[in-house]
């Protein structure tokens, strides 16, 4: 391999970072990271062929041995290394663009030289450009194993991290975490054979099997991985039902006469889940519970009737949205249920004045106000509650783990508050199961009675001028239109239109029609006044940045355009379609996008037009970006898979949670050691999980 050149006397020597640094910035702390650390792809280093026959194979990567016959340096069309190898079959030309001094002296005339890359037929001859290479001796013996490249670092070359591995092998103890019976009852191939297969696979091998990770040996280390996963959340459920919460038995006149009250009849779904979430309040350990559904489910009426549970039983509940348009929609529509019925409610963002803040502090403190709403003001030091009961916290994925911790823990001491999770992003089953194994998970599958189907169509921008066309026929009709942009001021690396560029444009198109504008930028009073405006058709087109992609409610708004919406994705196109749709009238949303369209850009536009089930959507999602993106930035708290694939390991999934439900429930001596030593050799006593 390349050695790099000494440094000359007269510059100074630079600092060397040491291979057990490098190797910690990848997580390599232990024998049993590196012993983990399994390779990406293989190289076949385990046979040669002549030049000749690489020659007809031209395009392949192949490997080839010969005698360096020519070795020099060029300057046309840039400084680069040629070095010429023959075999008796015939040369071939290794190109070399970076190369060190030594390397000049390495691949001297005379020198054999095994090459491995893809040949190419360049203007002069056969030749490798930066090939893969070694110095042999004649006859030197091939390996008998595919060749690992494992996932590096910046200065970690592949034999040091080989090399590295190889040793940490030496000094592990092997001894198989997973029992005899259940190996035996899934057919589960034995971990130390099947991690050295990995890391050093024989040559007949089936290499299909083990690039697209089928092969007996990776299912054992993904079963292993996902075992892990599902000991350390199922652990965390156990350790928070371990502590004390408030019992809020009580669903009695509040909530009778709040149910009684509505316009509307609960759904099938919302009486299910609504029953779900009822049996956890009335425990004595505090609920987890996740409460997922489409837009327009009817989640937040679920939420209040269990905030009433809560009051009903003489504590406090609070509900966190993550934007203050959201809280305050919240707001609104939860005051106006309560407040008729005697309950006090208290509104709580960072933009009130000091004075009205103090007042919401003093009567969230006193227990005045027995329910609470609001953003992320809500988790500041100055909020005491007098006996906080219930934490309802609204597209829960959008907050930190921090933060949801924070107001959890504002609960009286000895007693942790019950916790509801609201998501209007759908989460696929295998996802749910494997991410929110600690959760229990509600999901409401059915939409209100009266909501139209909402029609999707796609539109090239070009054809901008028939889209106004037709906002101003709808407007004429009496219906109400958003027109939503991704940014609020203009970018030139993305070249998207804006909002205030077609605020403008729309507003000298459609004179006869009152356009407003709405944006994150906005003062909280000004949003509001504008959204008051929509809300009361005082106006009729709203040119609005995703401030408005959840909560926003007005059922008369049944035209959506939504500009450049190759650059959204597919969970934020369908919160943004779901704010038409919630009134009588027939609906329909316009994606304009800009052509050409990328792959991925025409699978969501394509999933847009062909469903509008959010679960669907969800999916589809999912299979285009990985847990790691759905998740979000690992809000989650929980550390990405690094071996199995939720699309294709699913069946794996219901397995390792059956063993983990088994192990932990056992609780003899044997199981309990069985479960320490498997999460101490995949998480390495750090069990990120239980943060959440």
């Amino acid at each position: 391999m390349p050695v790099a050149a000494t440094n000359s006397p007269s510059k100074p020597a630079r600092k060397t970072v040491s291979s057990e640094v490098k190797l910690a910035r990848l997580g390599l702390h232990t024998d049993m990271d590196l012993v983990l650390h399994l390779p990406m792809r293989y190289e076949d280093e385990t046979q040669v062929i002549t030049i000749e026959e690489a020659r007809l194979h031209g395009g392949d990567t192949s490997q080839v041995e010969g005698v360096v016959v020519k070795n020099e340096i060029t300057f046309k069309p840039r400084r680069q290394l040629l070095v010429h190898i023959a075999d008796g079959t015939g040369e071939l030309q290794l190109r070399f663009m970076n190369f060190y001094g030594s390397q000049v002296k390495q691949l001297a005339e005379g020198t054999r030289v095994r090459a491995r890359g893809e040949l190419k037929h360049g203007f002069f001859g056969a030749e490798m450009v930066h090939p893969a290479y070694k110095i042999v001796n004649q006859g030197a013996p091939l390996p008998t194993s595919l060749t690992p490249v494992y996932p590096s670092g910046e200065g970690l070359s592949q034999p040091v991290l080989r090399r590295a591995i190889g040793e940490a092998m030496k000094r592990v103890d092997w001894t198989d975490t997973v029992p005899a019976a259940v190996r035996a009852a899934l057919q589960l191939a034995d971990f130390e054979p099947a991690v050295k297969l990995l890391h050093y696979p024989p040559q007949q091998i089936d290499e299909h099997a083990l690039a697209d990770r089928s092969h007996p040996a990776w299912t054992r280390v993904k079963f292993d991985e996902l075992l892990a996963q599902q000991l350390s959340l199922k652990r965390a459920q156990h350790a928070r039902r371990a502590k004390g919460a408030a019992v809020l038995k009580v669903a009695g006149q509040l909530s009778a006469q709040f149910q009684a009250a509505l316009p509307f009849q609960l759904t099938g779904a919302q009486q299910r889940v609504l029953a779900e979430i009822r049996a956890d309040l009335r425990q004595p350990y505090p609920m987890q519970r996740l409460l997922q559904g489409d837009v327009g489910s009817g989640k937040t009426v679920v939420s209040a009737l269990a905030a009433a549970q809560a009051i009903d039983s003489g504590f406090q509940a609070a509900l966190m949205a993550p934007t203050e348009i959201l809280a305050e929609q919240h707001f609104r529509k939860i005051a106006a249920w309560m407040e008729p019925l005697g309950v006090k409610v208290a509104w709580l963002t960072g933009s009130l004045k000091k004075k009205d803040k103090q007042a919401a502090y003093d009567m969230i403190e006193s227990g005045e106000a027995r329910l609470v709403v609001g953003t992320h003001a809500l988790i500041q030091d100055a909020v005491v509650f007098a006996n906080l009961g219930l934490v309802i916290v609204d597209e829960q994925h959008r907050f930190g783990v921090g933060q949801r911790l924070t107001l959890r823990n504002k609960g009286n001491e000895g007693a942790i508050p019950h916790q509801l999770m609201m998501s209007a992003t759908p989460i696929p089953r295998t996802l749910a199961m494997t991410y929110y194994a600690d959760l229990e998970v509600s999901v409401i599958d059915e939409l209100p009675p009266g909501r139209t189907p909402i029609v999707t169509r796609t539109i090239d921008q070009n054809r901008r001028d028939e889209v106004i066309e037709r906002v101003h026929a709808a407007a004429l009709e009496g219906r109400q239109v958003y027109w939503v942009c991704p940014l609020i001021e203009e970018s030139e690396a993305l070249q998207l239109q804006t909002a205030t560029d077609t605020h403008a444009l729309l507003a000298e198109a459609l004179p006869d029609l009152h356009v407003g504008l709405v944006h994150g930028r906005l003062k909280p009073a000004e949003k509001q006044a504008i959204m008051d405006a929509f809300i009361a058709n005082d106006m009729q087109v709203l040119v609005a940045t995703t401030v408005i992609e959840v909560g926003v409610d007005v059922p008369n708004a049944s035209l959506m355009v939504i500009e450049h919406a190759e650059r959204f994705g597919l969970s934020q196109l369908h919160q943004l379609r779901g704010r038409v749709g919630r009134g009588s009238a027939a609906s329909v949303c316009l994606l304009l996008y800009q052509s050409p369209l990328g792959g991925i850009a025409k699978q969501r536009l394509m999933t847009m037009r062909e469903t509008t089930d959010g679960f669907e959507i969800a999916r589809r999602d999912l299979e285009i970006r990985g847990p790691g993106e759905f998740l979000g930035a690992r809000q989650s708290g929980q550390a990405m898979l690094r071996f199995a694939d939720l699309e294709t390991d699913g069946w794996l999934v219901d397995q390792a949670r059956d063993v983990a439900h088994e192990l932990l429930h056992a609780g003899t001596p044997d199981a309990m050691a069985t479960v320490e030593a498997h999460l101490s050799r995949w998480l390495g006593g750090r069990e990120e999980f239980l943060k959440v």
